[in-house]
């Protein structure tokens, strides 16, 4: 029985050749869709889930409330991992210190310094001995007990292999870090998977930065509850009878211990899960890997959306099919098949076509999968044969055979077989013409709802590359260098050395760039008034040179000069308004006090420039220039090019640097791809909009395609007579289009207020944000109806050109 309902099944859709294929092209795509969506999706939840311990790990992080605003940080002070040990005794803590673009130089046999230098712009953290009961390892050479000891380094093995050609050769030999501190491999382990936000690479001991702190300038800090920085994390390992909230609860006491008295009501502790880490945009990420729920929901959604649209598909031309059809499923009942036998049998060539829908499906994901890193944040390639997705497969098989196939059996399976014999089953006597037109109005509202949001996505993104920032971020040349005082003291030179080349405008030194991922702030003091504002200032340390460099605007007074004797700050107009200022001009004169500094006189008032990204507010800045102690922090050298050639300034730069620094490797960015990498999130969205956008117009394409056919047949006769009596082709062309562009515009009217919900959701994301105007909608609408006219007219056009004689003939 089983093998009769196949054989069946494979000349039914040999039969109806056309119609097979509009519905096995439309389910490939959107399985595809589906099965790709799927292990995207799989991979984000599958991040840190491997090591061991993984849901009893919770990271220490901060909430900071002040003026009635709340921030988070995930790093917290110095000294609190000692101070947790002692006040929860149950509880096992470890701290990471990450470094970002370190520099390694690899040390010969004889210990000398080498030309092997290499940065290393992630996957560097200081980690002490706990480290290996929080996080999985495995060791090829050595333990974690080296991490007890002080100038010692784990390395994954590739970099053992990078740095000293194999694992065996690395364990024993030395590398110098940033130049200062020799390190000696003590151990290798295996690389970490992919999917981790603690891409651990290269691990000196932790003993190592507590023993060099004054090198990084921390030795002031390192007992301070008043400074933290984002570098600095402390994890917890909760034992099994412990909760989580009964340490929130004791946090708070922990908070009254240890920080100042007016801290208390303002700081607040909690403990963040490990498999929330890498979905908490409030903290960032401890890798570059950037993910959120509320995309990964979208992503399902418009995965089932899509295939969805597929299965409207089917029914529809599954049903419009069912004419001619009907002597066939006439005579099977004549012949004494049932209902549930007819039914069987159309879900058997469902389940055929869908199965093999789903291996073209399997064939078209194996071949994207390599190009998926350009539209995600996935960088790997994607294990495509693995039990969950053989799961996956079973499973959206059977769900689509069911959405499919159900309907159309239902439908012909209850045909009056008199009346199926004797071809008296027409279009129109059919119960699910309205649904079909029903069903035709949901695929158009889905795909109109896709290009409405792709237009809105790619219109804010536009809007963010060409907005004014409030400074010039064009052809300027970012460098990094190091903050110590041997580097500071060669400014001076290598300053003077780049002026001299032709294609260097203006250069100045400073601690990052007008519009960076810097949160640096500190509380301050205001016009001689000894007691803290109740807000903090965001602080940008920066030479006099600045201001021409970055193309900063004055709005008042003057910006100061790296020569003055006095120390003065410039603020920006934010700054004013939240001083209760009522013009720039107030301000000139006043004084600021930055933490325990001195008073610092207000030398002008620059014009608001953007600070972070636009999903921010521009915040309260003070920029200064100090000399000594916190002048080392100005490492950065900031170059404003004037070269229709940046290429070749970038090498004659680099050759500056080289005679300037040559203990140093030459790290070079331009601020505008910096500036670019703030938004990657909703770059690679865009992208995935515009592709399951085009996916979905497509699917709804085929669909419309099959369905004009089916109409053109069913009208042969009605278009023959028409022609005979003066219709022209255009009135034969509408006779066609007119349904179809009323259904369209029933769609639109559904799509537009969904779509217009949605994404003024996600533009809230956006401080500075595009308004969502009329014209997107009428764009998105012109867009549809022009793809659905263009799919209609060519079958509406062949039958208007046919031979009317020919026409009236047909039976």
């Amino acid at each position: 029985m089983i093998s009769n309902y196949i054989t069946i099944a494979i000349r039914n859709i040999r039969r109806y050749g056309t119609n097979s294929f509009l519905n096995l092209a439309g389910l490939a795509i959107a399985l595809a869709a589906c099965l790709v969506i799927f292990l995207v999706v799989q991979h984000e939840y599958s991040f840190d889930t491997y090591h061991p311990n993984a849901e009893r790990i919770y990271q220490v992080v901060k909430k900071e409330v002040k003026a009635g605003n709340e921030d988070f940080y995930g790093g917290i002070a110095l000294p609190a991992k000692k101070a947790l040990s002692n006040d929860f005794p149950t509880v096992q803590f470890t701290e990471l210190f990450t470094s970002f673009g370190a520099q390694f130089t690899v040390l010969d046999a004889a210990d000398q310094v080498s030309d092997k230098k290499f940065l290393e712009e992630q996957g560097v953290f200081f980690v002490d001995p706990g480290i290996a009961d929080f996080f999985s390892f495995s060791w090829i050479e050595g333990s974690p007990e080296i991490f007890s000891k002080p100038d010692m380094i784990a390395l994954s093995r590739s970099k053992a292999i990078k740095y000293f050609g194999s694992e065996s050769n690395a364990v024993g030999r030395s590398l110098l870090f940033e130049n200062k501190v020799r390190l000696q491999v003590g151990a290798v382990f295996a690389d970490p998977p992919p999917n981790t936000d603690f891409n651990f690479q290269m691990l000196p001991s932790y003993a190592t930065l507590e023993s060099n702190l004054d090198l990084w300038g921390y030795e002031q800090n390192k007992e301070s509850w008043g400074f933290s920085t984002s570098n600095h994390q402390v994890y917890a390992l909760l034992p099994q009878s412990v909760q989580p909230e009964q340490v929130n609860k004791q946090l708070q006491d922990f908070v009254k211990k240890y920080y100042r008295p007016e801290a208390v009501g303002k700081i607040f502790h909690f403990l963040l899960p490990m498999k929330e880490i890498h979905f908490d945009t409030r903290f960032g990420n401890n890798g570059t890997h950037i993910s959120s729920k509320s995309s990964l929901m979208t992503l399902q959604l418009i995965g089932l959306l899509i295939l969805l649209m597929a299965c409207i598909n089917f029914i529809n031309l599954s049903t419009a099919l069912a004419v001619k059809r009907s002597k066939e499923i006439g005579i099977r009942k004549v012949m004494g098949s049932t209902r549930g036998q007819l039914r069987v049998q159309l879900l058997a060539e469902t389940f055929l076509l869908v199965l093999f829908a789903l291996i073209i499906a399997l064939l078209i994901t194996w071949l994207t999968l390599p190009y998926l890193k350009y539209i995600t944040d996935i960088q790997e390639k994607l294990p495509l044969f693995q039990t969950n997705v053989l799961l996956f497969l079973v499973i959206i098989l059977l769900v689509t055979v069911l959405l499919s196939g159900f309907y159309p059996a239902l439908v012909l399976s209850r045909f009056n077989p008199v009346e199926a014999i004797k071809n008296k089953i027409h279009a129109h006597s059919i119960a699910g013409l309205s649904l079909r037109r029903v069903l035709v109005v949901l695929q158009f509202a889905f795909a109109q709802l896709l290009v409405i949001a792709t237009i809105i996505a790619v219109s804010q993104m536009n809007f963010i590359r060409n907005t004014d920032l409030g400074f010039n971020k064009e052809s300027t040349l970012l460098l990094s260098g190091n903050m110590d005082s041997t580097s500071i003291a060669k400014h001076t030179g290598f300053k003077a050395a780049l002026q001299q080349l032709p294609e260097v405008k203006h250069v100045s030194f400073s601690m990052d760039a007008p519009s960076s991922d810097n949160n640096w702030t500190m509380n301050f003091a205001f016009n001689q008034i000894n007691e803290d504002l109740p807000f903090d200032t965001h602080i940008k340390m920066a030479d006099g040179s600045y201001v021409e460099t970055f193309g900063l605007k004055m709005a008042a007074g003057e910006f100061y000069r790296s020569e003055d004797s006095l120390l003065k700050v410039v603020i920006n107009e934010t700054m004013v308004k939240k001083l209760g200022l009522k013009t720039p001009e107030e301000a000139i004169g006043k004084t600021i006090r930055l933490g325990i500094s001195e008073w610092m006189p207000i030398a002008g008032v620059v014009k608001d420039f953007k600070n972070n990204s636009l999903r921010e507010s521009i915040k309260p800045t003070v920029l200064f220039h100090a000399p000594g102690k916190l002048g080392n922090y100005m490492a950065q050298t900031n170059i404003r090019l004037e070269t229709s050639n940046p290429g070749q300034a970038l090498r004659k730069i680099e050759k500056v640097w080289n005679r300037f620094y040559p203990e140093y490797a030459f790290r070079a960015s331009f601020l505008d791809e910096t500036i670019n990498n703030f938004y990657q999130q909703e770059e690679r969205l865009s992208r995935l909009y515009k592709v399951f956008a085009a996916l979905a117009i497509v699917i709804s394409c085929l669909g419309l395609y099959g369905l004009i056919s089916f109409m053109a047949v069913q009208k042969t006769k009605e278009v023959g007579i028409r022609k005979v009596l003066g219709a022209s082709v255009g009135s034969i062309v509408v006779l066609f289009s007119k349904e179809f562009t009323l259904l369209i515009l029933i769609a639109f009217a559904m799509a537009a207020p969904v779509a217009w919900y949605m994404m003024n959701g996600w533009l809230e994301n956006f401080v500075f944000r595009i308004e969502i105007a009329w014209w997107i909608f009428l764009i998105a609408v012109v867009i549809n109806l022009f793809i659905a006219w263009l799919t209609v007219g060519y079958k509406a056009i062949s039958a208007a050109l046919a031979n009317p004689v020919k026409s009236l003939k047909t039976e």
